[in-house]
């Protein structure tokens, strides 16, 4: 596939003339290449008519039948090189060009830390197959639909973990998601205000235009040694957004199998009370999530409230290449005017 040079001669090479070469343009006006079968057409129309209409003069200048001569086709040469020319004038109106188009994407992104609780009662399976499985899917999910933000990840049960970094390594991030299980952290209970501390830690010297803390837990904070609605009234002062999300059903839930393969029941009841006050202090939102389509309904809502705003730059280089196919017309033409002013074009028809 060729490409224009500061060569002078670069368009005599006969590769402009290739398939190759021509399926790589772009035509401007591609409806103009409807025409080029027509041409043949209407020329051999015309010579037919002009055949039929010239008036002709019988030589008897030789006895019995001649043989052919090649060199009555000659006479078709001017006539040839014109039906190029006129083919070549066509291709050149319909703009053959090449387009080199590059679309860049700017984003002013999120920090956003996940929050997970990771304690014994995330085992229960009134989410299939368990509540931590689907947290963890949904927050894979969440993570697939982000663009240029930076997003941490933090465990806990009776204490807390930061497990990822803030980053924009969404494969690291889906590896660390992968990669969290039930017992992971050995203190078990339910830690919410020193998770939301190590959250706060990781964005407070953040200098994006947002930052987002999504803390997901099935109960009431029992462990740790830092009350969340302080966690909380830290996490207003660094300007950081607090969503908090309650997973679980309330009632009897299904936790275990016996050896008789009987499933085995516990009540649950959830406090909503510390996760309310939580989102209410940091700015944010409260939501219950009794199934996996409603926990994944409540990230897509997140999704929406904090969105990033993508900006599209598009770069379009446009050569035209139309030039090429017109000074080969003017060539064919000139060649054409020369031709038909020799005796090629008085060879004697028969």
């Amino acid at each position: 596939m060729l490409d224009l040079t500061d060569d002078l001669w670069d368009w005599l090479s006969l590769d402009w003339f290739t398939y190759s070469t021509l399926k790589s343009f772009e035509w401007v006006y591609p409806l103009v290449l409807y025409a080029l079968p027509l041409v043949p057409i209407l020329l051999l129309l015309k010579s037919i008519l002009r055949r039929n209409t010239r008036n002709k003069l019988d030589l008897a200048l030789f006895e019995g039948r001649h043989s052919w001569q090649w060199s009555t086709l000659l006479r078709f040469v001017p006539r040839f090189i014109f039906l190029l020319f006129v083919l070549l004038v066509l291709v050149a109106l319909a703009r053959p060009q090449r387009v080199n188009e590059q679309l860049e994407l700017t984003a002013e992104g999120i920090d956003i830390v996940l929050v997970l609780d990771v304690s014994g009662s995330m085992e229960l399976s009134d989410f299939e197959p368990s509540r931590l499985e689907a947290a963890k899917e949904v927050a894979l999910n969440f993570i697939n639909g982000r663009v240029q933000d930076r997003i941490g990840m933090v465990v806990f049960a009776g204490d807390a973990y930061s497990l990822a970094p803030l980053t924009t390594d969404y494969e690291l991030l889906r590896e660390s998601i992968r990669s969290i299980g039930f017992k992971m952290i050995a203190n078990d209970g339910t830690a919410i205000g020193s998770a939301l501390a190590v959250a706060i830690n990781r964005l407070r010297d953040s200098s994006a235009k947002s930052q987002v803390v999504i803390l997901i837990s099935d109960g009431e904070n029992t462990a740790g040694s830092l009350d969340p609605e302080l966690a909380a009234q830290l996490a207003y002062a660094y300007n950081i957004k607090l969503y908090t999300i309650g997973i679980g059903k309330d009632g009897q839930v299904p936790y275990d199998v016996d050896e008789s393969g009987k499933t085995l029941y516990v009540e649950t009841q959830m406090d909503e009370t510390t996760l309310r006050q939580i989102a209410d202090i940091g700015q944010g939102s409260f939501f219950r999530a009794e199934s996996k389509t409603t926990l994944q309904e409540i990230f897509r809502n997140i999704n929406k409230l904090e969105r990033t705003e993508v900006t599209e730059k598009r770069f379009r280089d446009t050569r035209d290449y139309y030039q090429v196919y017109l000074k080969w017309a003017l060539l064919l033409l000139l060649l054409w005017l020369l031709l038909k002013n020799t005796f090629l074009a008085n060879v004697l028809e028969d």
